[in-house]
């Protein structure tokens, strides 16, 4: 059997239905048996928005995403999908195609070293030098990048390989020496952990991207419903708890609630489950000088102690840990604590009502009363990123998919379209500014091709709002932010036969909302916002 023709095997062994991807002369052995193959392709307009779209399927749908592309400029176009995906430990599998094996090191037409620019951002990477290797390498891949904490595995392919003869035979089984996730969690440590939040009088959890990683949002549910315990999440934490649940606080962090950062200052213990703890989730370390008990559920030993010193650390998959916390768990009085937080709460309530134009936060909650309970949003990286996080309301089985850890702007398209061919079935809405926007908007054209229906939430200040607000905050002058000779969107809309709306006031965004949801296609809100507002 040709090589190429057994990637393809392996593809379909491993369940892939949907490869994301851009053809070029070192991928197309790969190509011809794609062609032969009943894997949907998916065309995408830039070599990013394959590893975005890989990425927004395999969050939406819970598979790993794969996507394929050329050499050196396809492969180097892709690093910053594969570094997102690596922050953001999403599964996905990417394949590059290779220079001949024999001209690796000689700077030949279109040659990279992808292996090694992208090593400090893969869970794992192959540069296949056997033709032969190549079905258990991609069984192991596939393994690698969804077990454990999940993330993107690279295989790198030199064409003269993907041509080879070889005796094809697909391993059964996985055994890779050293890596042997932990899942379980310890006993003891979970019993320690258990009796330090029975001792607590102001116990706080806070949830992370790895509560939806571990598929854990019930157990979460179940374990604070118990112990009365209120909860935080980080960015990427959003979905893990829904928002009417009684001990659901909110977001953390430099962009988080003002009643939720006290919350985690003035907790005596406090619970990570899944969360990195990173520099946007608490910034300052020092708020933990008052002694507090920390408790760091992860599955990846490495995040334990790494931004916190972590008196219990939990090593494990968080939906097994928290059912055994939850088995020896007892209802605490946190009464007291929780009104404390509540009149929190209370004060930063009192701030002035933003008043002109479109206000982004009433239209993300007008938005969240019409979608269906099972939607999907994509948000882009910007002050759109943060109105729809803190605004639209988890229930049902929604989904929130953003760009956390790396902040790529120009996600939330690709990643739209992504989840959209990975849950067909499902609303898809992308939120973006008109800065992120016109980062991917060529990805209409992967839209029109696949004939998919997706929401399209835009809000234009005509400039990047967010570096403005970080400008702001830090008392310096605004300087190269402003974008003032943005395109007519509408018109751009257009040109791919779409249809969209722009408005100027709330009344007006509810009424192009109730057009786009009976509309047949893709449906562009253009909002036209304050240049001058903030998130919070």
């Amino acid at each position: 059997m040709i090589a190429a023709e057994a990637i393809i095997k392996c593809l379909r062994r491993e369940g892939v239905e949907v490869v994301f991807g851009y053809p070029g002369g070192a991928v197309l052995p790969i190509y011809e048996y794609l062609r032969q193959s009943n894997i949907r392709h998916v065309l995408t307009r830039h070599e990013q928005a394959a590893g975005h779209s890989a990425s927004g399927y395999a969050r939406a749908a819970g598979k790993t995403g794969a996507c394929i592309v050329t050499s050196d400029p396809g492969a180097t176009n892709l690093i910053t999908a594969v570094a997102n995906a690596y922050m953001d430990s999403t599964p996905i599998v990417a394949i590059t195609g290779q220079v001949r094996s024999g001209l690796i090191g000689k700077d030949v037409f279109q040659e990279a070293d992808i292996i090694g620019s992208t090593a400090s951002f893969t869970k794992h990477s192959y540069l296949i030098k056997d033709a032969e290797e190549i079905p258990r390498i991609i069984k192991e891949a596939f393994h690698i990048a969804s077990t454990g904490r999940p993330g993107p595995v690279l295989i790198d392919i030199p064409v003269d390989i993907q041509n080879r003869e070889i005796d094809f035979e697909c391993p059964k089984e996985v055994n890779i020496r050293g890596y042997k996730p932990n899942i379980n969690g310890h006993k003891l440590q979970i019993r320690k952990a258990v009796e330090a939040i029975k001792r607590s009088k102001r116990p706080l959890i806070c949830l992370g991207g790895g509560v939806i990683s571990a598929k854990a949002q019930k157990e979460v549910e179940e374990f604070i419903e118990k112990g009365k315990i209120p909860a935080v999440h980080t960015l990427m934490g959003k979905g893990s708890i829904k928002d009417k649940n009684l001990y659901y606080l909110g977001l953390i962090g430099s962009h988080g609630s003002c009643h939720c950062n006290k919350a985690l200052a003035n907790a005596d213990v406090l619970v990570l489950v899944g969360a990195r703890a990173a520099d946007r989730a608490i910034r300052d370390k020092s708020l933990f000088s008052h002694g507090a008990t920390i408790i760091h559920i992860d599955i990846d030993p490495a995040e334990i102690g790494k931004t916190l010193n972590s008196m219990i650390p939990v090593v494990g998959d968080a939906k097994n840990i928290l059912k055994q916390m939850t088995q020896h768990m007892e209802p605490l009085d946190t009464q007291e604590w929780i009104q404390e937080i509540n009149s929190w709460k209370k004060e930063g309530d009192n701030g002035s009502k933003h008043s002109i134009g479109v206000d982004p936060r009433d239209v993300m909650s007008i938005l969240s009363g019409k979608v269906d309970m099972n939607a999907i949003l994509t948000a882009d990286v910007g002050q759109n990123q943060i109105w729809a996080a803190h605004n639209f309301i988890i229930d049902g089985d929604r989904k929130f998919i953003t760009s956390g850890g790396l902040g790529t702007m120009g996600y939330a398209i690709p990643a739209a379209i992504g989840a959209k061919i990975g849950e067909p079935n499902r609303q898809a809405i992308a939120v973006m500014g008109d800065g992120s926007f016109q980062m991917s908007f060529n990805e209409l054209g992967t839209l029109i091709q696949e004939n998919l229906k997706i929401l399209f939430l835009m809000f234009n200040n005509s400039r990047l709002g967010m570096v403005r607000e970080l400008q702001t905050n830090a008392r310096w002058d605004t300087f190269g932010i402003e974008l003032p000779n943005n395109p007519d969107f509408m018109k751009i809309f257009e040109a791919y036969g779409l249809q969209g709306a722009r408005v100027k006031t709330n009344d007006e965004f509810k009424s192009a909302l109730d057009k786009a949801l009976i509309s047949d296609k893709s449906f562009l809100i253009e909002c036209i916002v304050d240049p001058n507002l903030s998130t919070l």
